[in-house]
């Protein structure tokens, strides 16, 4: 692994997740200012201020920590509702009613009469929805031309019909080491006359058209002798193995092992570029692996904790950005594959990323996008169902009420946030060993 081809890899990565980032904003920044809403501030990091300049009503600018971005956009908090008797709906006093009354006071501080019809709670509800929608669809947009890309230019590995390798011995897959003792049996791929460069064609008369097709037949067909045609320097041969019962990785699930046939053949990598179907087929599923990803998340951060004492990490654990920039350097420095294969796994990684931040601000939730989001939802609702009912407009949703919530929420990420970091640090996940 040469360091300096580990360090650019990280050093590019992250560089991709900073310009992701940089783009959310400009997701949120383009309708906002687009609907009128006055927006004083577009960053990229958090910390102290390293470079801004400012054009309009928007100082833009770097600050010391890239990680992050934010926009500010004024009137994001609505002034505080009050019922017939001038008193203060929702929490008005104690710890959470002067939390609320504070953060109004600060969002407040720097509105002048004349931005009124430019703050963001006078929006309707469609609008802010665009708004807030707008950064995480930007990494939507993001994953999809990053994982077309690879998809539709670099291609995708799949194995061939065309053999590359003929093992010599019958081993498991939970074998510590694939090395043939001198008392294991000898492969039924080997014993049936199979050798590199053969091309798999039918198998007991039935085409093959892919590798996982072939894959299928032999694991239920234990015991059961095959006749399977190949090609072989422009000839037709028939080999007539009979699949031996071995301890294989699942095809279900590759952190899982069953009993199944075996031949003992490994089939040559080629790389097929994909059509657009394939592309959003694709995305769809990474989508709903995402999905049950952050479902699962809860549970498995509690393995990451175990992990940053220094206790086992499972290789399925989260992983915080400095993490993926550690599989990106070692992505970068893997000498086994081309230079045009890591990119397409860079390109990959960031596409996945992308996708995760994605579908995380989605989140229902202050203070994600998706709790604005809600907030608007919700807003666009009382409005409708008062309408239908002939009762007054309730008019906007004050979002402001859920901000303990929302501190309570931020506590946990940063919480969650710094512990994957240390675990990443002193117990990372490797790619080799």
């Amino acid at each position: 692994m040469t360091p300096v081809v580990y360090g650019l890899g990280m050093v590019l990565f992250l560089l991709g997740v900073v310009l992701s980032i940089a783009l959310h904003e400009v997701g949120h920044m383009v309708p906002a200012k687009k609907f009128g809403v006055k927006v004083t501030q577009y960053f990229v990091g958090f910390g102290r201020t390293l470079w801004s300049t400012k054009r309009g009503d928007t100082e833009y600018g770097i600050k010391a920590f890239p990680l992050g971005g934010f926009i500010r956009m004024i009137g994001m908090l609505p002034p505080e509702k009050r019922d017939a008797n001038g008193k203060v709906k929702g929490f008005s006093g104690g710890t959470l009613g002067k939390l609320i009354a504070d953060a109004r006071a600060v969002e407040y501080e720097r509105i002048t009469p004349a931005d009124e019809d430019r703050l963001f709670y006078r929006l309707p509800p469609w609008k802010k929805i665009i708004v807030m929608a707008g950064g995480p669809m930007m990494n939507v947009l993001l994953a999809v031309i990053m994982l077309g890309s690879v998809f539709m230019l670099f291609g995708v590995s799949k194995p061939g019909l065309t053999i590359s390798e003929v093992n010599r011995c019958v081993v498991p897959a939970t074998a510590k080491s694939l090395t043939c003792k001198p008392d294991a049996p000898r492969t039924p791929a080997l014993l049936a006359g199979f050798r590199p460069g053969d091309r798999i064609v039918s198998v007991d008369g039935t085409t093959i058209s892919s590798w996982d097709q072939f894959s299928s037949i032999v694991r239920g067909s234990l015991n059961h002798e095959l006749r399977v045609v190949v090609q072989r320097d422009g000839r037709t041969l028939i080999l007539t193995p009979t699949p031996a019962e071995n301890t294989v990785v699942s095809p279900d699930n590759p952190s899982q092992t069953v009993h199944a046939g075996f031949l003992g053949i490994s089939p040559v990598v080629e790389q097929h570029r994909e059509t657009l179907g394939y592309t959003v087929t694709t995305m769809g599923d990474y989508t709903k692996q995402t999905f049950e990803a952050l479902l699962a998340f809860p549970g498995r951060i509690v393995n990451v904790a175990e992990a940053a004492v220094g206790q086992h990490r499972d290789a399925n654990s989260p992983i915080s950005i400095l993490g993926a920039g550690r599989v990106a350097g070692e992505v970068a420095s893997n000498d086994h594959v081309s230079v045009t294969d890591r990119i397409a796994t860079l390109l990959t990684l960031l596409g996945i990323v992308n996708l995760f931040v994605a579908l995380f601000n989605f989140i229902p939730l202050l203070p994600l996008d998706g709790g604005h989001i809600a907030g608007a939802i919700y807003e666009s609702l009382r409005r409708t169902y008062a309408k239908l009912r002939g009762r007054p407009d309730p008019g906007y949703a004050d979002v402001a009420q859920m901000l303990p919530i929302a501190y309570v929420a931020a506590s946990i990420l940063v919480v969650m946030g710094v512990l994957l970091i240390w675990a990443d640090i002193v117990n990372p996940i490797k790619l080799t060993g």
